[in-house]
């Protein structure tokens, strides 16, 4: 996304942003976008917040904080749709309005929507939403990316990418390049073609655990198999919150498996719609849906994201307990559906 450089976006520079929606990569390429606008000799000052971490009144006081070594600021707020209360509303919207000239206010979410005193202020380009893409628009990117890097990939070896990577074009672009390096065959002449079985086994072999492989273990309602899991991966030095993200995407793709039923649409071609191609990937999801239904799925979105804060306001220090204390929470949650 290029800012515009008409004489209203001009006044805009050092001005509001919101971007929402699933889609991380387009949101960091808009984020960057902005960046590069605002960079003078040197790259702007920045300053990330969490909502529901850092009160709202202390990020309006670093806001309005006037710097006397900073050519321009950018202050970017995560989690923007937990800005709910009336008087946090109005502090954030009376600092919006009175942004010095260098500095840019960029709230971000995950969602599609703020709170509706905060979503009104912002309108046309300053205020984004960036959506999950959609199923042929996934399958083209992945392809589109193996072709630029000179492989050439069949829609098995798309669809297995697509069911062990979370399915937004930052994990995507990390994963597919950590691919090429590890398939790339410099003997090789023209398009070097790579299949399903590759990518499994270098995908595999590159993440021994995954919060895709402990979404098997807690559908397979396997706690002490999930916890060891995940004490593997944070020995390993994956963040928690990653491992949140991941076990999120598997969650609402388990939330969509639970509707095919219910219209009668559970048959191959459904399944291959919603990324379940892999024979394993649908035993998961299957033995997911006995565990969970579909109340206890949404149960299961919330306590990720009450989590997903906690880790934010106690600390790396804490994240083995925390982590523990989610997983056993989450399968009282399968015991309760099953």
């Amino acid at each position: 996304m290029a800012v515009k450089s008409s004489a209203a976006a001009a006044k805009k520079i050092s001005g509001v942003y919101i971007f929402l929606g699933p889609e991380l990569g387009k949101k960091r390429q808009a984020i960057d976008a902005i960046r590069k606008k605002n960079a003078g000799d040197a790259a702007p000052e920045e300053t990330v917040y969490y909502a529901g971490e850092t009160p709202v009144s202390k990020i309006v006081s670093d806001i309005q904080n006037h710097s006397l070594f900073a050519q321009s600021r950018i202050f970017i707020i995560k989690n923007a749709e937990l800005i709910k209360k009336k008087d946090e509303i109005e502090t954030i919207v009376s600092c919006m309005s009175s942004l010095e000239s260098e500095t840019i206010l960029i709230l971000v979410s995950d969602e599609i929507k703020l709170a509706a005193g905060l979503d009104s202020v912002v309108a046309g380009e300053y205020r984004q939403v960036f959506y999950e893409l959609f199923e042929r628009e996934k399958n083209e990117w992945v392809r589109s990316f193996f072709r630029q890097q000179g492989f050439a990939i069949d829609s098995e070896g798309i669809e297995t990418i697509l069911e062990m990577v979370e399915n937004n074009t930052e994990a995507l672009a990390r994963e597919c390049s950590r691919l090429t390096l590890f398939l790339r065959n410099p003997q090789a002449d023209g398009s070097q073609k790579i299949s399903a079985e590759d990518i499994e086994k270098w995908l595999s072999r590159s993440r021994e655990e995954s919060a895709f492989t402990l979404f098997s273990r807690i559908a397979a309602g396997d706690i002490a198999k999930a916890l060891e899991v995940t004490r593997s991966l944070l020995a390993a030095r994956e963040s928690a919150k990653a491992v949140l993200a991941g076990l999120a995407w598997c969650f609402r793709k388990l939330r969509t498996y639970h509707a095919l039923p219910e219209a009668g649409k559970q048959d191959n071609f459904e399944l291959r719609k919603i990324g379940l191609a892999a024979p394993k990937a649908r035993a998961d999801y299957t033995s997911a849906a006995r565990l969970y239904s579909p109340g206890a799925v949404d149960a299961c979105l919330a306590l990720t994201a009450e989590y997903d804060l906690l880790l934010l306001s106690m600390g790396s220090a804490f994240e083995t307990v925390l982590m523990d204390m989610y997983l056993m929470k989450i399968h009282a949650l399968g015991n309760r559906a099953g």
